[in-house]
């Protein structure tokens, strides 16, 4: 058996745009008058994480944040988006898991974002997609190093009893393709609303760059 791991929340359902909202937001709600454009938002991308992004900006303005507060702030803010918006699964997501299950490939999520954020995704997306869609959820809370470091693929790797050869991941940011990369998985681009601005040469590193998932493409990725 081989397994397809979705690699971030905007793998699944594009909500770049969201999160950048919900990040916007909080700094109002925390008195800083910061915001965060989308060209702006844009060039931070290549770094993962939220609070991290906060905290290197902050320094850039020589300001003291505390950004776990403001980040906790975002994200309560981006789960309450989700909860009020029609998102909707990415074009090709819904048809690559049909086939993987039909198939009897292990699908997985292999995320570093929070349990709160990814129940609110999978809240918004239920029925077509839902916790049980996954044999393996990994979050936060799984691994001690955020992507780009391989922890997380090499966390799920173990968990589901696979070798990097005979999986494939799907990763929407630098960040997350470097992490499967270095886990020695191949990985599919698909960027996100955000992501795919940055440009094809950001993400070298990966085997293909798509627009949409091809269920035949990706499992045969994954068999090879």
């Amino acid at each position: 058996m081989s397994a397809v791991l979705f690699g971030s929340i905007s793998v699944l359902a594009d909500t770049s745009e969201l999160q950048r909202r919900a990040f916007n937001e909080a700094f109002a709600d925390c008195g800083l008058d910061w915001e965060w454009s989308q060209d702006g938002y844009i060039a931070m991308l290549g770094s993962n994480g939220g609070a991290r992004r906060i905290e290197d900006y902050a320094q850039s303005r020589g300001q003291n944040v505390d950004a776990a507060a403001v980040h906790k702030v975002k994200s309560e803010i981006f789960q309450r988006l989700l909860a009020d918006s029609a998102v909707t699964p990415r074009a090709g997501v819904t048809a690559t898991i049909a086939e993987a299950k039909k198939n009897h490939h292990k699908v997985g999520f292999v995320t570093t974002t929070s349990p709160a954020n990814i129940d609110a995704l999978l809240s918004a997306l239920t029925p077509e997609i839902s916790a049980e869609t996954f044999d393996l959820i990994v979050d936060h809370e799984s691994v001690s190093e955020a992507k780009p470091s391989a922890a997380v693929y090499e966390f799920a790797l173990k968990e589901l009893g696979e070798r990097p050869d005979s999986v494939v991941a799907i990763e929407d940011n630098v960040g997350g393709v470097a992490a499967a990369v270095q886990a020695g998985i191949p990985c599919i681009a698909f960027p996100n609303e955000n992501t795919s601005r940055a440009g094809e040469a950001e993400f070298t590193a990966a085997i293909q760059i798509v627009e949409s998932l091809d269920p035949e493409t990706v499992l045969g990725l994954a068999t090879s």
